[in-house]
């Protein structure tokens, strides 16, 4: 056998996912604050892509729109998700995404250029979800939010009254950039007085100034100095009570017989302890504004109807509306003067079309996918979430006609709002616990919060209910549990356990 080059020609099928396919891919996974952030990037990259801030139209009656604006019953919504629904491209458009089937390589067509805006293809969303809407509701809680005083702020003001010397003033501003949100101090004091250049007392004073400012027990360094500047505010920081600040850990674990021990007090008194130290901020800084938080934009909204039908439509707030400047493209296309010109800007054109026809197919995506999630769990919009369903995401695939992998991506990081609260979409989908009595499965969402209100009615020692009679009564109930999946749960509710439970209601008796 020879060893010599030679040349060979192979032929084979394999997937192949285009940069556009990626793309959209991308697109549909992202949140509506991710996708606005890549959206402005696209602005600023691609000139022929515009945003589109035409006035929305109001409609008389939300409930009498037509058929496109994404607001759908559930008696029509087959009709709704059929394939008028969208083009033929289009609805292949995440077809590579899924096993078996092939991209063909084919570049999207560029739009015909028409004099002026086009939407290239895309449903122009400016009708769809009026009440989506939440700039009535929002302004005046951003307001209040944007002019809150922050804790920092605060203290600036008291420090610019306290009489500080200019040294003693610089190593206040330093201690003050370094307290959380909380009121708490992270600075380390020696790091800051060999910053400073200055003695380690002398910081130690300013810090002693510092902690007199309000509210009590901020610059504290952990929770025992903050309770411990607090109780002092209040002239009542004795021995007994600085023991039981020296032993939290005793008061954390309920251990009532070391606290008497060690604070030399009896029973009654512990209990006045207890009680003041509870009337105590762990957080003094957290009355005060930080930055404020961002609200949680539902990309869609679930509406009760005439006749109990469940309207779902899309959130125009939580829609990037993109147009195609055409009338742009034309004039420069026929300046272009060389080659690289001209395929920038048909690169441009193309890439513009197509991240258009992507946002137009993810909205319908998602409006699909929830529109089926309303139809799984009707029964949680009704009566609650004792009543919401096991369901997957094959179900969903399967309803819509759609692979698995499209239905995670669409429902990672997207909200619902509904008229039980805003819910991300991952919260309709639980596992599925038997039934002891051959009927239905049950959600395991739903048997959490079985056991939260039957612990929640608890209300003396001896109604505290154990793992196990907790297993009894579900049983009853017709749900087949095991001990240790109650025990999960409860651990998952962060609640504890029956002997703690009885302990704590001992103590409030």
């Amino acid at each position: 056998m020879s060893l010599s080059p030679r040349l060979e020609l192979r032929q084979g099928q394999g997937l192949v996912i285009t940069p556009q396919l990626q793309q959209a891919i991308k697109l549909l996974q992202l949140s509506s604050v991710e996708l606005d952030a890549y959206v402005e990037g696209e602005l600023e990259r691609n000139p022929l892509l515009q945003r589109d801030d035409r006035e929305q139209e109001v409609d008389a009656d939300p409930t009498e729109r037509a058929p496109e604006t994404g607001e759908i019953a559930l008696d029509r919504m087959t009709e709704a998700q059929g394939a008028a629904d969208m083009d033929a491209s289009a609805a292949d458009l995440y077809s590579d995404a899924t096993p078996g089937e092939r991209d063909s390589g084919e570049r999207p067509a560029a739009e015909p250029a028409d004099e002026g805006y086009q939407t290239g293809g895309a449903v122009d969303w400016s009708q769809a979800g009026h009440g989506g809407s939440f700039d009535n509701d929002g302004e005046g809680m951003e307001g209040a939010l944007s002019q809150a005083k922050t804790l920092s702020e605060h203290l600036r003001d008291q420090a610019a009254v306290a009489g500080f010397n200019p040294g003693d003033r610089t190593i206040a501003q330093v201690l003050i950039d370094g307290v959380d949100e909380g009121g708490y101090l992270r600075t380390d004091l020696e790091e800051a007085a060999e910053r400073l250049g200055c003695d380690l007392a002398r910081v130690e004073g300013v810090l002693s100034r510092l902690q007199t400012f309000e509210p009590t027990g901020v610059f504290a360094r952990d929770v025992r100095e903050c309770l411990m500047l607090q109780l002092k505010d209040k002239n009542r920081c004795d021995p007994a009570m600085a023991a039981m600040l020296d032993n939290l850990d005793l008061l954390a674990r309920r251990d009532m017989a070391g606290l008497r021990k060690v604070c030399g007090v009896d029973a009654d008194d512990l209990r006045d302890m207890i009680a003041e130290i509870r009337a105590l901020t762990p957080k003094p800084g957290a009355c005060f504004g930080g930055e404020p938080s961002a609200p949680v934009i539902p990309d869609a909204i679930v509406r009760e109807g005439p006749g109990g039908l469940w309207h779902v439509e899309l959130n125009s707030d939580a829609l990037p509306r993109l147009l195609v400047d055409q009338r742009y493209h034309a004039r420069i296309a026929g300046g272009s003067r060389s080659d690289a010109d001209r395929t920038f800007v048909a690169d441009c054109l193309a890439s513009a079309n197509w991240l258009v026809r992507s946002l137009d197919q993810r909205a319908k995506t998602i409006l699909k996918v929830a529109s089926e999630i309303v139809r799984q769990q009707d029964g949680f919009l009704a009566f609650g979430v004792e009543h919401l369903r096991p369901l997957n995401l094959k179900t969903v695939a399967e309803a819509i006609g759609m692979h698995e992998s499209t239905v995670s991506r669409v429902t990672s990081n997207k909200y619902l709002a509904t008229p039980r609260g805003v819910f991300e979409m991952k919260f309709f989908f639980t596992a599925a616990i038997s039934a002891s009595n051959g009927g239905a499965d049950v959600s395991a969402e739903s048997v959490r919060h079985k056991i939260k209100n039957l612990i929640d009615g608890e209300r003396e020692p001896d109604q505290v209910l154990s793992d196990d009679r907790i297993v009894e009564i579900l049983n009853e109930a017709g749900i087949d549990v095991a001990r240790r999946t109650v025990a999960k749960y409860r651990e998952a509710l962060k609640i504890p356990s029956s002997v703690e439970r009885r302990r704590q209601l001992k103590e409030a008796y």
